[in-house]
């Protein structure tokens, strides 16, 4: 019987190892790695050693050594729970208490990257994965514009470049976005490395201790930490099957009165969800009213098809409120990290400003190589073949989910993302799916607060694998079954 104990690398030959010592090592290093973490719930006695087919004694005792170990805390009637350990200190520091870390250390989501890029060799076991699998892209696009780089003469490459970005490319995007009906000349671009970029350099300028930021309850969850760090309060806006809950925000914004708007308009993420005209004046109209500012993030914009029902905020506002955001990590390659920002010109200048205090520039080689590929005239041809082949596993993705028991949100026309209702604990689910090697994305990561969560992200370029449903249905049917 082949059990998740004979996956466990060993510092030392393994058959020198007691199986209560494999077991003590199998659930560090799942803790360690955050599969298991602080405050959960460890699996019963009785279900760990049916899984691993071991006596229930073996996890006793591996359980008690983790308690003295200082890995679990033991619960009279409860059970055994991950302890919450603090990093040592440095010497000279002082250990920061529970009640005086950070905010930003509420937001854990390392675990994901993590095993995020450990499952981007293998994409279709990672149904929980944020972007395409590396088969679908076009790696020739990359390399044919290295190879017309590699032919000029490399004097160009040696100085810094300039701040705002490689001109040339500022250019070529002024003309993208005339087709978004944006209005933008290259002194009111920025280029970035990544979104992630973008939203560090509009947290640091607007964002003071105690403001309050708005974001979607479900959103991607890398900006929570970002602006956490800055000490915002973040506060969640519910979504509806339509978008976000207008009446709700109308609601938040009167209560807090917040900074700032963080937003997908275009197939947001993990909902799906695309803002219509209406919704977009609603959301500008309450800006307006109340003075915040509108962070737009269209990262996923280019995987909408021409006339596809999506309203983007900046077509209406042209930049007066609204602080627009794409990138290409999406539709190109997840490393090559050139996004930009658009918006007014005093604010490109700001940020522009805070580019250089906090990294100088970004790599201008990447601009060359995204300006070269953007216009040598096969990128749009290339999005076009993505549109398709996400058409064409949506839907067969969406009734897979469903045939095994889970309830769709709703279904988008495009993109790539499913947000699905599992019934269970998606922390606890995920966690089950990586001792089978697969990696989801449980719903309590999208939530601001962390809060717990039956909802799961399902990538539908990778969940071809005929053994995803198999392991969902049988792990729904046994949470099934243990309740009955």
């Amino acid at each position: 019987m082949s059990t998740a104990l004979d996956q466990i690398p060993a510092p030392h030959d393994a058959s020198s190892l007691t199986l209560v010592d494999q077991l003590v090592q199998w659930a560090r290093r799942r803790i360690e790695e955050r599969v298991f973490r602080a405050g959960m719930r460890m699996p019963s006695i009785r279900k760990l050693a049916l899984d691993k087919g071991v006596s229930r004694f073996t996890v006793v005792e591996a359980y008690e050594r983790l308690v003295a170990q200082g890995y679990l805390d033991s619960r009279r009637g409860s059970g055994f729970y991950v302890r919450e350990r603090l990093a040592a200190p440095m010497p000279g520091e002082r250990r920061q208490t529970a009640e005086a870390a950070p905010a930003s250390s509420t937001i854990d989501v390392v675990w994901l990257l993590r095993n995020m890029l450990q499952t981007s060799a293998r994409p279709e076991r990672g149904p929980g994965l944020g972007y395409l699998p590396s088969r679908w892209l076009d790696g020739e696009l990359i390399t044919g514009a290295l190879r017309t780089l590699g032919r000029q003469s490399g004097a160009q490459m040696l100085g810094f470049g300039t701040a705002q970005g490689f001109l040339p490319l500022r250019q070529q995007l002024q003309t993208r976005l005339e087709e978004l009906e944006i209005g933008a000349s290259p002194d009111q671009i920025v280029l970035t490395s990544g979104i992630t970029q973008a939203i560090d350099l509009i947290a640091r300028i607007f964002v003071q201790p105690g403001d309050a930021v708005i974001v979607g309850d479900p959103a991607w969850f890398q900006m929570f930490g970002r602006f956490a760090s800055q000490g915002a309060r973040l506060v969640g806006l519910p979504y509806t099957p339509d978008g976000p809950d207008l009446d709700a925000l109308e609601a938040l914004v009167q209560t807090w009165r917040p900074k700032m708007l963080v937003i997908n308009s275009v197939l947001q993420n993990p909902t799906g969800t695309s803002l219509s005209a209406a919704q977009a004046f609603r959301i500008l109209r309450l800006a307006e009213e109340h003075d915040f500012i509108v962070v737009e993030d269209d990262i996923y914009g280019d995987l909408c098809p021409p006339g596809y029902p999506a309203t983007r905020l900046a077509s209406l506002d042209q930049l007066k409120r609204v602080i627009y955001l794409s990138s290409f990590s999406k539709t190109l390659a997840p490393n090559l990290r050139v996004g930009f920002i658009a918006c007014a010109a005093e604010v490109a200048r700001a940020v522009t400003d805070q580019k250089m205090l906090v990294g100088m520039t970004s790599p201008e080689l990447n601009e060359r190589v995204l300006y070269k590929i953007l216009t040598e005239g096969h990128y749009r041809r290339h999005v076009e073949r993505l549109r398709a082949r996400l058409d064409a596993v949506r839907d067969k993705s969406a009734r897979m989910l469903e045939r095994t028991g889970l309830k769709l949100f709703q279904t988008p026309g495009a993109g790539m993302f499913l947000w699905a209702d599992t019934g269970v604990d998606s922390d606890v689910l995920a966690a089950a799916a990586h001792e089978v090697g697969f990696l989801l994305t449980p719903g309590s990561l999208f939530s601001p607060q962390q809060s717990p969560s039956s909802w799961t992200r399902f990538n539908v370029a990778n969940c071809g694998d005929p053994a995803l449903p198999v392991f969902l249905a049988r792990y729904l049917d046994g949470v099934a079954r243990r309740a009955s």
